[in-house]
């Protein structure tokens, strides 16, 4: 019986395309002759067109698909009468961590410097402009759509942001009322996120283009920062999973973080392997309430709204590359800027659906709301590949640290389980 031949996985095809991007770059950066075979038709000509189309095709999700995917996850946090006070409670601790989390990533981003002593604006032109200053009332004001139509069509995304959040809620409200309106925007986040992975087939041909182009001017010199970028997020995901988290736990409910941690270790690694939140559901639904004690009428409730609205590695990894993108670029951001980027990645963490890299689409929005190139993001996504795993178990162990807080609270966790020796 002759055993069938395994298929590579996306993520190896973007590893792979990374490492090849970067070896045939650094090829022609320092053996290929400068002539017009080279430099026009192979460099700038094949490797941008194809790079830059899919970083185009990228751009082209992320208004309809944030939209989409706010609305329906506004309209699942609006819905919390069921659980009453529990779903107040656990929206707010989301956002508090994915909030927190950013304010991590920013901190270790501005203590290592990962993008510091590369240029790529040298490379890439782009048409940012640095914003005029405006003031932090006109800031807050700008957040608040004239016309949401306009806010579309321009993506603007703050403000879109804030109406998907709006008619989230009202769908919530009127229920059986919109329906149909309902229905619209859950058939357009189905239709969006197959795309997303459409596109997303395409990574490992954009990666490679994208990476060959950079290198080819870059050389050797582009392998320090983009060392020092991965090693920022990872320094910034462990603070969150093994720090944050575990003081928050052990405030709320006295609970032993390390015991905690050892439980729910089988769940983190599957969460690695698998790279998405939501296949983890049943899983930590499971665990929570076996080796925990947690009652699965708050976990069946909270698990699955974590999935959806708590993405803190995520965040993590935007806060990170924003510096990183900002610093590689030579642009100066503002304390304005930062807490634009704050605001805008906690947001849009509600939209951030549990699936592998669509994250790498609201980072174009987060990078947008502060006038970065969106061309950095060709630069740190094969990377974001390997990290994606990591964030991916930084996400869940969020969700079940919350989930164990507000069961604590609301008298549903079982401490005699919990101190119990695995099962």
């Amino acid at each position: 019986m002759t055993k069938a031949k395994r298929k590579l996985g996306l993520t190896t095809k973007i590893f792979i395309a990374l490492l090849l991007g970067a070896v045939t770059g650094t090829l022609l950066h320092y053996f290929a002759p400068s002539n017009a075979f080279f430099d026009d038709i192979l460099v700038n000509g094949f490797f941008y067109v194809i790079g830059q189309g899919f970083l185009r095709l990228m751009q082209m999700l992320v208004v309809p698909l944030v939209l989409c995917s706010l609305v329906c996850g506004a309209a699942a946090i609006g819905d919390t009468k069921t659980l009453g006070k529990v779903g107040v409670r656990t929206v707010v601790f989301y956002l508090f961590t994915t909030a927190l989390a950013i304010c991590v990533a920013l901190g270790v981003a501005k203590l290592i410097n990962p993008g510091v002593g590369m240029d790529l604006s040298a490379l890439e032109t782009t048409e940012t402009a640095v914003t005029a200053q405006q003031s932090m009332a006109e800031t807050l004001l700008d957040i608040i759509p004239k016309n949401p139509f306009s806010s579309l069509a321009s993506g603007n995304m703050l403000q879109i942001i804030v109406f998907a959040i709006i008619i989230g809620i009202i769908l919530a409200k009127l229920q059986d009322k919109t329906q149909l309106i309902h229905n619209f925007f859950q058939q357009g986040n189905d239709i969006m996120m197959e795309m997303t992975m459409m596109v997303m087939s395409l990574a490992p041909i954009g990666v490679f283009c994208l990476i060959a182009k950079t290198f080819s001017g870059m050389g050797f010199d582009a392998f320090r920062p983009l060392l020092k970028y991965m090693g920022a997020v990872l320094l910034a995901l462990m603070i969150q999973c093994f720090g944050s988290y575990q003081v928050l736990l052990k405030a709320f409910t006295g609970l032993n973080p390390i015991k905690f941690v050892k439980k729910f270790l089988p769940v983190m690694g599957f969460a690695f392997s698998t790279a998405t939140s939501n296949a983890t559901i049943p899983l930590s639904i499971d665990t929570l309430e076996r080796k925990m004690g947690v009652s699965r009428r708050i976990s069946s409730f909270t698990i699955p709204l974590g999935a959806t609205i708590n993405m803190d590695g995520t965040s993590i990894m935007q806060g990170v590359a924003v510096v990183f993108i900002a610093q590689a670029y030579g642009i100066a951001l503002t304390p304005a800027d930062y807490l634009t980027v704050i605001a805008t990645a906690t947001l849009a963490s509600i939209g951030t659906a549990g699936v592998p890299s669509v994250g790498l689409v609201t980072l174009s929005m987060v990078l947008a709301s502060v006038g970065l190139p969106i061309e950095g993001i060709g630069f740190i996504m094969g990377i974001d590949r390997i990290l994606d795993m990591t964030r991916t178990a930084v996400n869940i162990t969020g969700d079940a640290v919350c989930t164990t807080i507000v069961a604590s609270q609301n008298q549903a966790l079982d401490r005699d389980v919990f101190n119990a020796e695995s099962v």
